[in-house]
């Protein structure tokens, strides 16, 4: 019999029959289980909503904001209006973040846009190999977002609200999808540094897990020395060791847990257990030896050097290990001055591995169930900053690739000087609602009770955009 002191009102619902009652009902009702009550290995989203097209995402973050008018979406009547006024029309009464009060004036792109791929889309001669998979990739050219400073834009691009505290959306998707490696995190994230443009820093809180179990936070991989800190084991301490030790600690969690039945003892249990495993898995995922030479040569590495290329090459690796969600910050993107030096610099140090990426995911039979998302968290306004833009959320661009996504076509447009989205818009709401479609799960039905209310990606908004879908 149950020793009752101690035991928690969670414990003892559990343990009693209207407990498992309620349990079995859920699922019966294909209700979701409540956080850190799927079993081992598996999401809460069992069976799937819906027939999944993609079992993974790489997202490609641009950090700093990306212009659009330099990348994906060609403006030639900026060209025509170069150094004219900027028509009050389009900003009266907008939120500008630094050029507000200031004498607005037009700045023309400052590269050529040229056709690629049978499908003739678009894009910044800057981008050569990227746009070689034209035919690939689909253009979103009607992005809006709700945060104009880079912060909060990230927190509302990565979790759905400009308020830090909710769970970032590769946390949403390991708690969702579960995991499909058995030694890997299902959520890393990798940072790599431009030489071009001024430098946000990128919190930890952006791959936070919010509200849920910890053990959905995304774990960092990082560029410099040990890929993990604190994953080899102390000295004088072998892996026979450390297996008895952590034994020992999950026996001990078990049977506390078995008494409360606390979701952070659950997490500690099972990191333990990771982090023994990612002391093997982390230095063969790092071991290139096992890698084509024209596979290197394809993403311009040798070895693994903390940069965007070689850090593209680790997300594939990642990829067809399981990983659910894999994110890669390249910093560098807030060309406030000194913009047509800076783009060509950053967009040299991206084409190439993002490229490599997407041919290498296409060869191996990857790309059909793998999404790859390409952006920043907002643009760059028409608007000159000197010979820079400010920030820009009214419209911006991004590309896709892959995982149940249509290839070779353009969604969307802006106004005829790049500052509305006015043609089939697709708000960041929208954008979190179609990752979620295309890896099935309704994100209506992805929820999870906290803070008194149930919460969602998507918060109370959002529509899937079914015109770019396979």
């Amino acid at each position: 019999m149950h020793d009752l002191r101690g035991l928690t009102r969670r414990a003892l619902l559990r343990d009693s029959a209207i407990g498992l009652g309620g349990t079995a009902m859920a699922s019966l009702l294909g209700a979701n289980l409540p956080a850190g009550e799927a079993p081992p290995g598996l999401g809460v989203v069992a069976p799937l909503h819906h027939a999944a097209k993609a079992k993974r995402v790489i997202w490609l973050c641009m950090a700093g904001g990306a212009s659009h008018l330099e990348t994906l979406d060609p403006k030639p009547k900026l060209i025509e209006l170069a150094g004219k006024p900027m028509p009050e029309s389009y900003t009266k009464g907008q939120p500008i973040a630094q050029l507000q009060g200031q004498a607005l004036k037009i700045l023309p792109p400052q590269y050529a846009f040229q056709r690629f791929g049978k499908c003739g889309t678009q894009i910044c001669e800057l981008f050569p190999r990227i746009g070689a998979l034209a035919d690939d990739l689909c253009v979103v050219r009607s992005l809006k977002t709700e945060a104009i400073n880079h912060d909060p834009a990230h927190t509302f691009m990565n979790s759905g609200s400009s308020i830090s505290g909710r769970p970032a959306m590769g946390s949403w998707l390991w708690y969702g999808l579960g995991n499909g490696a058995q030694d890997l995190p299902g959520f890393v994230v990798m940072v790599s540094t431009g030489k071009g443009g001024q430098m946000q820093p990128i919190a930890a809180r952006q791959w936070s897990a919010g509200f849920l179990p910890s053990r959905f936070q995304g774990v960092q991989f990082q560029s410099k020395g040990d890929p993990v800190h604190y994953l080899g084991n102390p000295g004088g301490i072998a892996g026979e060791r450390q297996r008895e030790v952590i034994d020992a600690v999950n026996a001990l969690n078990q049977l506390r847990n078995g008494a409360v039945d606390d979701p952070e003892i659950a997490t500690r249990i099972s990191q333990y257990e990771m982090a023994f495993k990612m002391q093997t898995s982390v230095p063969r995922l790092m071991d290139l030896s096992d890698e084509k030479p024209a596979t290197l040569t394809s993403y311009g590495v040798k070895t693994i050097d903390g940069s965007f290329n070689a850090n593209c090459l680790l997300a594939r690796r990642l990829a067809e290990r399981g990983v659910r969600f894999i994110q890669l910050y390249h910093r560098d993107w807030d060309h406030h001055g000194g913009i047509k030096k800076n783009m060509q610099t950053l967009a040299g140090e991206v084409d190439q591995g993002a490229a490599a990426l997407i041919a290498d995911l296409k060869q191996r039979g990857l790309l059909d169930d793998t999404l790859v998302v390409w952006g920043g968290e907002f643009g760059r306004t028409p608007m000159a900053q000197g010979d820079g833009r400010d920030h820009h959320m009214k419209g911006f661009s991004m590309w896709l690739a892959g995982g149940g996504i249509k290839g070779g076509i353009v969604h969307g447009a802006t106004d005829e000087l790049g500052y509305n989205a006015v043609e089939d818009i697709v708000h960041v709401h929208d954008l979190h609602a179609t990752m979620l479609h295309v890896l099935g799960i309704d994100h209506k039905r992805l929820t999870i009770r906290a803070q008194g209310r149930d919460y969602r990606l998507t918060d109370v908004h959002g529509d899937v955009v079914r015109k770019i879908l396979v």
